[in-house]
């Protein structure tokens, strides 16, 4: 069940005609940006050049995740034969003054998960946009989750359950190819100038393409959009958490002192190791809804591990490190399958809150950084 209900898209089956409506009264496609894409936001104009848009997280949330949406309807695009003129996929990110550069293919099946957006200066200059506004990626990597199509439903339900039994991505074909492409990028533009995002088992991609672009040094911004948190492997993890609580509490208080001991020589470590201090300025922006019980357990706040061992220490600004940026809906779906979906982060009512909490599963996720190897000659922006 678990895994079906990861599968949900927000461009599940639909194949409502074509994308084209005119002035006679056609109705449009449900997916058209005019029709289910954000309200009230401005495209880049030459006040961006005082005032930049892309500096407000608001917008910046809002850009990434319509980029994310092109990438779900590129697909949709290809499998109903749709061309660049009709094709709904292209007016997600036009109205940004970005143009789309390359798609990801999975070579399984031929279908597109992810694509690779640049500035795009022509279209920008047209608008009396000389200079790419401050904030605004030089490209931007976004990745899509699971289509419920039968074009692609089989290889992407593979990863599904690539994820659901071992918490990671990384044998994945589609992993590789994201990576590769992530590197591309920034070895043409620097790693400030690249983003990258995804949404469901495309923010799971992301987050691990991201980590291990971090491992070597090098640090993308990142956004996650409903991120996948639930696996068999973590299942399994909360029950013997839950059956040994008692043995834990006395471990906790047994080898306090051996805590706060790794605690402060993991802090002089990371002042002598500069790979180490690094690392730790890779810092993931993930937007959870606590009715999507598929990302939710990232809400879940941090604390000791079971064994009371010092990799339990957390990951937290007391010890100068802020693992993450966790955003979660104040005010937004309640029913699972628009908690899950991609087009409220873009939504006029939506109201975030940074937590001030821990989140326990992206300190177990981001740990390894605090082992990172010299930076690859091939990965350095």
């Amino acid at each position: 069940m678990v895994v079906h209900l990861m599968a949900k898209s927000p461009v599940e089956d639909d194949s409502r005609g074509g994308g084209d409506g005119d002035a006679a009264g056609v109705a449009r496609h449900p997916y058209d940006f005019l029709v289910s894409g954000p309200r009230n936001l401005s495209s880049p104009n030459w006040r961006d050049l005082i005032r930049s848009s892309w500096r407000d997280p608001n917008y910046k949330r809002t850009v990434i995740a319509c980029f994310i949406q092109a990438a779900y309807l590129l697909e949709l695009d290809r499998q109903e034969k749709r061309t660049e003129e009709n094709g709904l996929a292209p007016n997600w990110w036009k109205p940004f003054k970005y143009k789309l550069t390359r798609t990801l293919i999975d070579e399984r099946d031929g279908s597109i998960y992810g694509a690779v957006l640049e500035w795009d200066r022509s279209a920008a200059m047209a608008d009396l946009v000389p200079v790419r506004p401050r904030g605004a990626p030089k490209a931007v990597l976004a990745l899509r989750g699971t289509l419920l199509k039968s074009h692609t439903i089989w290889r992407d339900l593979q990863d599904d359950l690539r994820f659901l039994s071992r918490e990671s991505l990384k044998g994945s074909v589609r992993f590789a190819g994201a990576l590769e492409a992530l590197q591309s990028a920034v070895a043409r533009f620097g790693s400030t100038n690249v983003c990258i995002g995804g949404h469901s088992l495309g923010a799971g991609f992301a987050l691990q393409i991201g980590k291990a672009s971090a491992m070597q040094g090098v640090f993308v911004d990142c956004h996650l959009f409903n991120p996948p948190s639930v696996s068999l492997a973590m299942s399994l993890r909360i029950i013997g958490e839950k059956a040994s609580s008692v043995l834990r509490r006395k471990k906790v208080v047994a080898r306090s002192g051996e805590v706060a001991a790794a605690t402060e020589e993991e802090a002089k470590a990371s002042e002598t190791d500069g790979s180490s201090a690094e690392a730790k300025r890779w810092v993931p922006n993930l937007y959870v809804n606590n009715s999507d019980y598929i990302c939710c357990y990232y809400n879940h706040t941090a604390g000791v591990c079971a064994d009371g061992s010092p990799d339990a220490v957390k990951l937290s600004p007391h010890n100068g490190v802020v693992a993450a940026k966790l955003f979660v809906a104040s005010k937004g779906p309640q029913r699972f399958l628009e908690a899950h979906g991609l087009q409220q982060w873009w939504s006029d009512d939506m109201e975030l809150q940074l937590t001030l909490s821990h989140s326990k599963l992206i300190d177990r996720q981001l740990r390894s950084l605090y082992a990172v190897s010299q930076p690859h000659p091939s990965l350095k922006s």
